[in-house]
């Protein structure tokens, strides 16, 4: 912020608790978000000579009228590279993706249309669009003899609209991130609540893998913990390092229960648990989770539950009665939780504990799609003749990065302004606050990185404007949890009262009386005398 909006900004008052830009914080939390994204469509079609002639394009999106978040697309033409050409040549899409890849790098925040012919071998007879695992999607031309150019592009601007909504963030995304500046009554708790599971964004995530071992005398499990971070998590994670700090740790817990009995089933001669029942297992588990407690990032939770003896098998069953196939469930911003079963016929009972080996491969599969969610990578709504490539040893694709990106920008860039709106109010109730000169120092550092991160995220360089919000966040944080101002904080004039008037009160009462009395005796003898 520069130093003449600071004297308009704020008082200039020194160390009076005055010193802040409340006019900049003001209308940070009152402005309209806008955030833009870059299209290129790449012409490989000799019936679309005019494509590659054709003027950039920008295209406003619609507002959403919950948050004030606004979005726009600029979309710009060109024409096939020869080494374009060549990997469109291929019959393997897979492959024409990855070679692509490599010969154009496209920036995040981005997105490369191939528009490919009507006959190319390229796309399966039953695909129009096919969405890659990095940034570049392929298009296959509607060019029919009966189609006027107008109506060509039309077309494919509604393919490409359609493409933009499967990369980019949705309505959902944006309004969960922006919840906490959501009026009251806005949205349904309960589809908020069940659609958006992800937990808040954080500079930091502690994730635990607890093995639950309620029947040890049965069951002598073994699991590989390490080796299955190394392989599976761990690749995840180091795709996700730009986004926060990740820790693992894990953990075997011994007599530790459900602390729901689930119910026997005679026609399948095995246990099982309802939907109705699932919400009651968090609470105890978590009772014996004791890990994390004085963590200041948020925990991710998964479990690994063998059942005792005496209650295997155990199946989760759903509204229907029928057994899931992962035989897990997750809870929203809390983590999630696999039943793992043991084949007792093929182990010899009379011999117990039994030794069981954890197969690791099969519950990463499970644990890896819960975290996805939790951390913010939501499912995609594949659209009719739409192919969607599987990221593959990627773990996430290039534009679910970007979109989660997105996401987070917007979440940090509306959690800092709410707490530099709460810093101000206080400084506005609490009249005898002081504001160190770090404490200021830090709250227009906070203004800055916002207004730095909602022009970057206008002009669509994503990466900067993430980055500008986290340093928002970690100002605003640094300067509304500052030390200094803690004890000042619980003292604001009406506890002030409430504290010493029952101390001064019992002493003032006598003097006053005494002075009454006093009064009475000196007006006395003004009358005798």
């Amino acid at each position: 912020v520069p130093e003449g909006s600071r004297k308009q900004d704020g008082g200039g008052r020194g160390r009076d608790g005055r010193n802040i830009p409340r006019k900049a914080i003001h209308s940070l939390y009152h402005c309209a978000d806008d955030t833009g994204w870059a299209a290129s469509l790449v012409e490989d079609d000799r019936d679309l000579p005019c494509l590659a002639a054709l003027q950039p394009d920008q295209r406003a999106g619609p507002s959403l009228d919950k948050t004030g978040f606004k979005y726009r697309y600029e979309k710009t033409y060109r024409a096939v590279t020869g080494l374009e050409q060549d990997a469109i040549m291929s019959k393997n899409v897979e492959e024409a993706v990855v070679t692509l890849s490599q010969v154009y790098e496209s920036p995040a925040g981005s997105v490369v249309v191939y528009v490919v012919p009507a006959d190319s071998q390229l796309l399966p007879d039953e695909a129009t669009v096919y969405i890659g695992k990095h940034r570049a999607s392929f298009l296959r031309s509607p060019v029919t003899a009966s189609h006027s150019v107008e109506d060509v592009l039309q077309d494919i601007d509604d393919r490409l609209e359609d493409i933009l909504q499967t990369v980019s963030f949705t309505d959902n995304m944006v309004t969960a991130a922006l919840s906490s500046r959501v009026p009251s009554g806005s949205f349904s708790t309960d589809s908020f609540t069940t659609s958006i599971p992800a937990f808040k964004s954080s500079l930091g995530y502690e994730i635990t893998f607890s093995l639950l071992n309620p029947d040890p005398k049965s069951h002598d499990v073994c699991w590989d913990i390490k080796r299955a971070v190394e392989n599976y998590v761990q690749p995840f994670l180091d795709k996700l390092s730009f986004v926060a700090n990740f820790s693992v740790d894990s953990q075997i817990l011994y007599y530790a229960v459900l602390g729901v009995t689930p119910r026997f089933d005679k026609s399948s001669s095995s246990f099982s648990l309802t939907e109705e029942s699932l919400p009651h297992v968090i609470n105890p588990v978590e009772a014996n989770l004791g890990s994390n407690v004085a963590s200041s990032y948020p925990v991710l939770n998964f479990l690994l539950y063998v059942p005792e003896y005496s209650h295997s098998p155990l199946y989760i069953r759903d509204s229907s009665g029928s057994p899931l196939e992962s035989n897990a469930f997750h809870s929203s911003r809390w983590g999630g939780i696999m039943i793992y079963n043991v084949d007792h016929k093929q182990t010899n009972e009379t011999l117990l504990p039994v030794s069981i080996q954890v197969d690791m491969a099969r519950v990463m599969e499970v644990f890896l799609p819960q975290m996805r969610l939790l951390l913010g990578i939501q499912k995609v709504q594949r659209l009719p003749e739409t192919i969607i490539q599987s990221p593959g040893n990627m773990v996430v694709t290039d534009w679910e990065m970007d979109r989660l990106l997105w996401v987070r920008t917007v979440e940090n860039i509306g959690t800092a302004t709410n707490t530099l709106t709460s810093l101000a109010q206080l400084i506005g109730e609490i009249g005898n606050i002081v504001i160190n000169d770090n404490i200021a120092s830090e709250v227009y550092s906070a203004v800055a990185s916002v207004q730095l991160s909602l022009e970057e995220l206008e002009a669509g360089r994503l990466l900067l404007a993430f980055q500008a919000s986290k340093d928002a966040i970690t100002s605003s944080e640094k300067a509304f949890f500052d030390p200094s101002l803690l004890h000042l904080l619980y003292f604001p004039d009406d506890q002030k009262f409430a504290i010493y008037i029952p101390l001064f009160l019992p002493v003032c009462v006598p003097v006053v009386l005494s002075l009454l009395k006093s009064g009475k005796d000196l007006k006395w003898r003004r009358k005798v005398d």
